[in-house]
């Protein structure tokens, strides 16, 4: 009598038991000194438009941004952005914590250099802030992308909701100009 092994079954019920983890991003929660520090170039920009193409096997969006204002670094009036995941024809490659970015938006953004030509953003949608008009105050306010996801937040090894929301431009500017400033001082 021959024995059949469940082995085989077994594996294959694991390997489809964690495919749906194999999908999940988990982000680490970066504070304004962390993205400073890491960021080549701060600024405030608008959107002039974005366009999602194949590069190597991966989709890619490459989103060019008007310079509205250089918080940090020398930056051409115009830069170009690099981000995975976007849709061409009819596949959409979908990328956690890869912010997105609609024409004739301005945010502020943390900047690296990338590999390729031109930029990606710090920490992705931690290094990016949404500029949004209060209606009571009719004043700027800045909201991170990342405030309403869960972040890893490796002092506490939780995962937590927060982030920078509805801050007042001139207060957000200022806790920059900061974190800008500490940065500089730690990398003498």
């Amino acid at each position: 009598m021959k024995m059949r092994s469940n082995l085989p079954r077994i594996a294959i019920c694991f390997i489809f038991s964690i495919l749906p983890a194999l999908h999940a991003t988990t982000l680490a929660r970066l504070s304004l000194d962390q993205l400073a520090g890491a960021a080549d170039a701060v600024a405030r920009v608008r959107c002039a438009g974005a366009e999602s193409r194949w590069e190597g096997g991966s989709i890619w969006t490459i989103t060019t941004f008007d310079v509205v204002d250089a918080i940090k670094g020398n930056l051409a009036p115009r830069i170009v952005v690099r981000l995975p995941g976007g849709k061409v024809g009819a596949v959409t490659a979908t990328v956690d914590g890869a912010p997105k970015f609609t024409a004739g938006e301005e945010v502020i953004i943390f900047l690296e250099r990338s590999r390729a030509d031109g930029y990606s953003i710090a920490g992705w949608v931690e290094g990016t802030f949404r500029i949004a008009l209060d209606p009571g105050t009719h004043r700027e306010t800045v909201t991170q992308d990342s405030s309403g996801l869960a972040v890893f937040d490796t002092a506490s090894r939780a995962f937590r909701t927060e982030g920078m929301r509805k801050i007042p431009m001139e207060l957000f500017r200022a806790k920059v100009a900061s974190a800008i400033a500490r940065a500089g001082e730690r990398a003498r």
